[in-house]
């Protein structure tokens, strides 16, 4: 089962549409997972029409149109993973610790907010690994290097071939 991970996509605001690339990703995926910061009712259409499945919540710059339409927090089980998405997870330290108290039952926990790309794995019981993927933003990279998103597989219950797109840096012509 093939994933692609967005969050902070901020359209129209920081750009006028995805970019090919990740649009080209949601089409060849199996699953969607957006965590929140949409900021377009279209763009959330948009998705939802090119998408087989899509798991996504609302952001804190999201509308009542857009949370009207999606949690605040979404929850799956796919081919055995129990996964969550959710925009907003406080502080850096200490976030481990603090999800892995906040929702004991998940595998996977994607998450946006913050534009910063994050994989990290903790152990907060013994034998339960808990995996913390946030995409970081294709479309408003702030202090980062490059817009980005990422990709993943679900096979036989485990999260594999997690990896981080760099996209482009956009052209004048492709911002607002």
């Amino acid at each position: 089962m093939r994933l692609v991970l967005l969050a902070d996509t901020h359209v129209p605001a920081r750009a006028r549409d995805l970019p090919e690339q990740v649009w080209s990703a949601i089409d060849e995926a199996d699953v969607v997972i957006h965590a929140g910061d949409w900021t377009s009712p279209g763009l959330l259409r948009s998705v939802t029409d090119r998408s087989r499945l899509l798991l996504a919540c609302y952001g804190n710059n999201d509308g009542p149109e857009i949370r009207a339409a999606l949690p605040e927090v979404a929850r799956a089980t796919l081919d055995g993973l129990r996964l969550v998405v959710v925009h907003e997870t406080g502080p850096a330290a200490g976030r481990e610790n603090r999800l892995a108290t906040t929702y004991p039952d998940a595998d996977v926990i994607a998450f946006g907010h913050s534009h910063i790309p994050w994989d990290t794995t903790t152990r907060p019981t013994a034998g339960r690994a808990l995996r913390l993927l946030n995409p970081g933003s294709p479309t408003d990279r702030r202090r980062q290097p490059r817009p980005t998103y990422l990709t993943a597989a679900i096979q036989h219950g485990a999260l594999t071939a997690v990896e981080l797109h760099s996209l482009p840096l956009p052209t004048s012509a492709g911002r607002r």
